[in-house]
């Protein structure tokens, strides 16, 4: 690896241990082996290279939950709705534990927004780009194909994905189980009692 990638490798590190923003320039100086003249070289700033960072790290993070996989790697998904929801989530809910960090430093980044309007601008679009993801990993919906269906299914799955982190993150003792939200989803739906 080159200066930039011991870079990026250095910042993710950082922002797992210590968060956003307590992670220095030289904090990803010492993880990385490179110097701080890199930074600006590669980044242009500190704070440019750690919303890479960050991005870099909830793409991986949408890699590993996705139950339909990609490329060679690529499963296929139950044809009955519920089953396909119930495998996903138990998917996402079994990554609960090891994804903590990504889930604790997005909850940060959220909280620096209204102050950030760079951080806030940086992470719009892959945002966006996010959601048709969580549709074409999680749902095997291609966003291509069918990108209005896409956007509402990444939406909800974004909207849920948050919200379970949140509640593993606060209780993972009363915190939803896959089987929990299908049948939740069963209720909204008017097919439980």
């Amino acid at each position: 690896m080159g200066h930039k990638e011991d870079l990026l490798e250095g910042a993710k590190r950082c922002l797992l241990e210590k968060g956003y923003g307590r992670t220095t320039a030289r904090d990803i100086v010492a993880a990385s082996g490179t110097n701080l003249a890199s930074i600006g070289y590669h980044y242009g700033s500190k704070d440019a290279l750690l919303q890479q960072a960050f991005l870099a790290l909830t793409e991986e993070w949408g890699q590993q939950v996705g139950p339909a996989g990609s490329g060679e790697e690529k499963r296929e998904l139950p044809a009955d709705p519920y089953q396909r929801f119930h495998a996903v989530w138990e998917q996402v809910i079994a990554a609960a534990g090891p994804s903590r960090p990504v889930w604790k430093l997005q909850t940060e980044i959220v909280t620096r927004l209204d102050d950030d309007e760079k951080l806030r601008d940086a992470i719009k679009e892959p945002q966006r780009e996010g959601r048709l993801g969580m549709a074409e990993g999680f749902l095997g919906i291609d966003p291509e194909a069918d990108p209005e269906k896409a956007r509402v299914a990444g939406l909800l799955c974004q909207a849920l994905a948050t919200g379970v982190m949140i509640q593993w993150m606060v209780d993972p003792e009363t915190a939803p189980s896959a089987e929990d939200l299908t049948e939740g989803l069963k209720v909204l739906m008017g097919e439980r009692d």
